[in-house]
């Protein structure tokens, strides 16, 4: 299987800094089609009136955080199969479990490179 990269990819985070570099690691490996939202708020009303492949988010967001923001998608009957990447600056196992408990489809710790983000990206996309 190979994986549309002209799909539309969503990133989250309320750090404009860390958007930036996503959409740039993103870029590298050649997902051009990407979204930006700054709260878990803004990232669901995008979610909810158009289509994305997949949803990058930081986990520690206010005032919606990305686990918040990950149980709203999976609760939600439209969204709830749409693959989603939580990036976190900690690597806490009881994190990680509360996270994969919510639905998470897969799981990066910062700081990533494009080589990490395009193997999560292929695992969770089905080719990994």
């Amino acid at each position: 299987m190979t994986i549309d990269k002209s799909m539309s990819v969503l990133i989250v985070d309320d750090y404009k800094t860390m958007l930036r570099i996503i959409r740039n690691l993103l870029k590298q490996i050649d997902f051009n089609n990407v979204e930006e939202a700054t709260d878990g708020s803004e990232a669901l009303a995008k979610l909810r009136s158009n289509h994305f492949g997949l949803v990058i988010s930081d986990w520690n967001m206010s005032p919606m955080t990305g686990l918040q923001l990950l149980q709203e998608v999976r609760a939600d009957a439209r969204l709830k199969t749409l693959p989603f990447i939580m990036v976190t600056a900690e690597s806490k196992a009881e994190n990680v479990v509360v996270a994969k408990q919510a639905g998470v489809s897969n799981y990066i710790v910062k700081p990533f490179n494009a080589e990490t983000l395009r193997e999560k990206i292929e695992k969770v996309l089905g080719n990994g």
